[in-house]
Protein backbone atom coordinates (compact mmCIF):
# COMPACT_ATOMS: atom_id res chain seq x y z
CA UNK A 1 0.00 0.00 0.00
CA UNK A 2 1.43 3.41 -1.13
CA UNK A 3 1.22 6.39 1.18
CA UNK A 4 -0.74 9.07 1.77
CA UNK A 5 0.15 12.44 0.15
CA UNK A 6 -0.74 16.41 1.28
CA UNK A 7 -1.15 18.60 -1.22
CA UNK A 8 -0.59 22.23 0.36
CA UNK A 9 -1.49 25.06 -2.68
CA UNK A 10 -3.76 28.22 -3.20
CA UNK A 11 -3.82 27.67 -7.00
CA UNK A 12 -6.60 25.33 -7.60
CA UNK A 13 -5.30 24.00 -10.92
CA UNK A 14 -1.63 22.85 -8.76
CA UNK A 15 -3.60 20.91 -6.57
CA UNK A 16 -5.80 19.10 -8.99
CA UNK A 17 -2.89 18.46 -11.41
CA UNK A 18 -1.24 17.13 -8.25
CA UNK A 19 -3.87 15.18 -7.14
CA UNK A 20 -4.79 13.58 -10.04
CA UNK A 21 -1.17 12.17 -10.73
CA UNK A 22 -0.72 10.59 -7.14
CA UNK A 23 -4.00 9.34 -6.92
CA UNK A 24 -3.16 7.42 -10.41
CA UNK A 25 -0.05 6.23 -8.67
CA UNK A 26 -1.71 4.68 -5.78
CA UNK A 27 -1.24 7.30 -3.52
CA UNK A 28 -4.08 8.68 -1.06
CA UNK A 29 -4.02 12.10 -1.49
CA UNK A 30 -5.85 14.98 0.86
CA UNK A 31 -5.83 18.68 -0.72
CA UNK A 32 -5.53 21.85 1.30
CA UNK A 33 -5.83 25.49 -0.08
CA UNK A 34 -4.37 27.09 3.36
CA UNK A 35 -2.63 26.50 6.52
CA UNK A 36 -5.24 26.29 8.55
CA UNK A 37 -6.85 22.86 6.24
CA UNK A 38 -3.38 21.96 5.68
CA UNK A 39 -2.61 21.65 9.45
CA UNK A 40 -6.07 19.89 10.83
CA UNK A 41 -5.44 16.93 7.96
CA UNK A 42 -1.87 16.68 8.99
CA UNK A 43 -3.32 16.37 12.69
CA UNK A 44 -6.28 13.94 11.33
CA UNK A 45 -4.81 11.77 9.04
CA UNK A 46 -0.67 12.23 9.39
CA UNK A 47 0.46 12.22 5.82
CA UNK A 48 3.45 10.59 5.17
CA UNK A 49 4.85 13.42 2.66
CA UNK A 50 3.56 17.30 2.66
CA UNK A 51 3.55 18.80 -1.47
CA UNK A 52 3.60 22.52 0.32
CA UNK A 53 3.57 25.51 -1.45
CA UNK A 54 5.73 28.64 -0.32
CA UNK A 55 3.52 31.49 -1.46
CA UNK A 56 -0.17 31.31 0.51
CA UNK A 57 -1.98 33.86 1.25
CA UNK A 58 -2.51 34.40 4.82
CA UNK A 59 0.00 31.50 6.63
CA UNK A 60 3.06 31.66 4.68
CA UNK A 61 4.31 28.26 3.84
CA UNK A 62 7.64 28.51 6.77
CA UNK A 63 4.56 29.63 9.01
CA UNK A 64 2.55 26.41 7.94
CA UNK A 65 6.00 24.08 8.25
CA UNK A 66 6.88 24.84 11.32
CA UNK A 67 3.82 24.41 12.63
CA UNK A 68 3.41 21.07 10.89
CA UNK A 69 6.69 20.20 12.84
CA UNK A 70 4.99 20.72 16.30
CA UNK A 71 2.82 18.34 15.21
CA UNK A 72 4.57 15.63 13.81
CA UNK A 73 8.76 16.59 13.88
CA UNK A 74 9.32 13.76 11.84
CA UNK A 75 7.00 14.79 8.98
CA UNK A 76 8.23 14.81 5.16
CA UNK A 77 8.14 18.10 3.66
CA UNK A 78 8.95 19.18 -0.05
CA UNK A 79 8.49 22.58 -0.68
CA UNK A 80 7.16 24.06 -4.32
CA UNK A 81 7.94 27.95 -4.86
CA UNK A 82 7.41 30.09 -8.01
CA UNK A 83 9.95 32.76 -6.32
CA UNK A 84 13.80 32.42 -6.76
CA UNK A 85 13.91 33.08 -3.15
CA UNK A 86 17.24 31.36 -1.99
CA UNK A 87 16.66 32.70 1.38
CA UNK A 88 13.02 31.46 2.20
CA UNK A 89 14.13 28.02 0.46
CA UNK A 90 17.11 27.62 2.52
CA UNK A 91 14.89 28.77 5.82
CA UNK A 92 12.81 25.87 5.17
CA UNK A 93 15.38 23.33 4.91
CA UNK A 94 16.92 24.57 8.29
CA UNK A 95 13.28 23.60 9.10
CA UNK A 96 13.37 20.27 8.18
CA UNK A 97 12.15 20.52 4.00
CA UNK A 98 13.76 17.79 2.36
CA UNK A 99 14.00 19.41 -0.95
CA UNK A 100 12.20 22.19 -2.87
CA UNK A 101 11.03 22.70 -6.58
CA UNK A 102 10.69 25.72 -8.55
CA UNK A 103 7.77 26.56 -10.41
CA UNK A 104 6.61 25.37 -13.00
CA UNK A 105 7.87 22.50 -12.14
CA UNK A 106 8.70 19.21 -14.24
CA UNK A 107 6.08 16.72 -12.89
CA UNK A 108 8.17 13.92 -13.29
CA UNK A 109 10.64 15.49 -11.17
CA UNK A 110 7.88 15.51 -8.59
CA UNK A 111 6.45 12.29 -8.92
CA UNK A 112 10.36 11.05 -8.68
CA UNK A 113 10.66 12.93 -5.10
CA UNK A 114 7.59 11.59 -3.88
CA UNK A 115 8.22 8.05 -4.94
CA UNK A 116 11.52 8.50 -3.09
CA UNK A 117 10.53 10.00 0.42
CA UNK A 118 6.85 9.23 0.42
CA UNK A 119 7.71 5.56 2.10
CA UNK A 120 8.62 6.72 5.61
CA UNK A 121 6.13 3.90 6.93
CA UNK A 122 6.20 1.51 4.47
CA UNK A 123 9.60 0.17 6.10
CA UNK A 124 11.96 1.61 3.44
Amino acid sequence: MKGKILIVDDQFGIRILLNEVFQKEGYTTFQAANGIQALDIVKKHSPDLVLLDMKIPGMDGIEILKRMKIIDPEIRVIIMTAYGELDMIQEAKDLGAITHFAKPFDIDDIRNAVKVYADRNQGV
